[in-house]
């Protein structure tokens, strides 16, 4: 059984659905998912254990931790 990566409108991976910044844990980089154009690197994200939320949400707590924000 395949688990859905994607909600309906492909926005955003259901487990990360209320998530705005989301890291990847081997680079620590921060991708902020309302700006990505390129959908496989957050499927692959999605995917993988390497996913990273921050509490708060925001791209400061992110910096906290060490992340760089990445753009694609």
């Amino acid at each position: 059984m395949v688990s859905q990566l994607y909600s309906v409108d492909m926005e955003r991976p259901i487990r990360f659905e209320e998530t705005k910044f989301l890291g990847d844990k081997r680079v620590q980089v921060v991708y902020d998912l309302d700006e990505i154009d390129d959908e496989s690197v957050i499927q692959e994200l999605a995917s993988g254990s390497y996913a990273q939320t921050f509490g708060p949400d925001t791209l400061a707590e992110a910096r906290n931790r060490g992340y760089r924000l990445r753009k694609i």
